[in-house]
């Protein structure tokens, strides 16, 4: 009797409370690199809800590397360290730029169990850093189950320009996607008034082609969203679970000045 209530009181407690967008991330410190002395770079990797800064667990990642100028992917998953955030693992490592040229960085985390949602989450997750001046490979493929391909160069945007991107499951157009949007609230600077306003969403038309007009200068997310066709099964109760993945990209504004 005891269990069949508590069952009860937490299925109201997930129906009252709002929905909040779940967003792998991959963010470099910094994603233009116009000099040697400044090459070396920190990319960091984590799980979060990136506007109200809550941290979730993210294990060590699938897959991490770099594809450089549209070539072929570079296993950069070895130099990945392990740190805590509130006692839950992120992940971290410095990279030289080396070469001119578009490196888009990527990550396919391990699956996520989301208990509230009774679903798998995979969030395959890139992020483009330009190299000394050449502008090339900055929409290139990284290969990954699902992605957004940017139509609008992902860097050198200020903020107010509109962001355009092409969502692929399995290389080809994914038709009226639903995509997540949402801003890293770094420092927790902004307050949102209501709900909603924490993650933005928009959808794709029937090209698999979405846009959005980002407001403030700083890190953000776009998060196309599927349900694969294979389900996983959870050890925990021997019961298969729908899989959400989604195709990710962070792009970053800055302030005209």
């Amino acid at each position: 009797m005891k269990t069949s209530f508590l069952k009860v009181v937490i299925f109201v407690l997930l129906a009252i409370m709002p929905v909040v967008g779940h967003f792998q991330m991959i963010i470099p410190s910094e994603d233009i690199i116009e000099e040697q002395s400044k090459s070396t770079i920190t990319i960091d990797c984590r799980f979060c809800h990136p506007f109200e800064g809550e941290i979730l667990n993210m294990a060590y990642p699938l897959e991490f590397g770099v594809v450089i100028r549209g070539g072929d992917k570079v296993d950069l998953r070895k130099t990945l360290s392990e740190y805590k955030q509130e006692g839950l693992s992120a992940w971290q490592t410095n990279y030289k730029v080396n070469q001119p040229g578009d490196h888009v960085f990527y990550v396919v985390p391990e699956p996520y169990w989301e208990p509230a949602e009774e679903t798998f989450i995979i969030h395959y997750t890139k992020v483009v850093v330009n190299g000394f001046g050449l502008e090339s490979g900055w929409d290139s493929e990284a290969g990954m189950k699902t992605e957004i391909i940017p139509l609008t160069r992902p860097y050198g945007l200020y903020a107010g320009n509109v962001f355009q991107g092409l969502v692929l499951v399995d290389g080809k157009p994914a038709s009226f996607t639903e995509v997540e949007v949402e801003y890293y609230n770094e420092a927790g600077k902004y307050i949102a008034p209501a709900a909603p306003f924490i993650t933005q969403v928009v959808k794709a038309d029937a090209n698999g082609v979405f846009s959005y007009v980002m407001p403030v200068a700083g890190w953000w997310g776009f998060a196309a969203l599927n349900e694969a066709e294979a389900r996983i099964l959870n050890e925990k109760d021997g019961e298969s679970y729908p899989v959400e993945i989604g195709a990710l990209i962070w792009v970053k504004t800055v302030e005209m000045k």
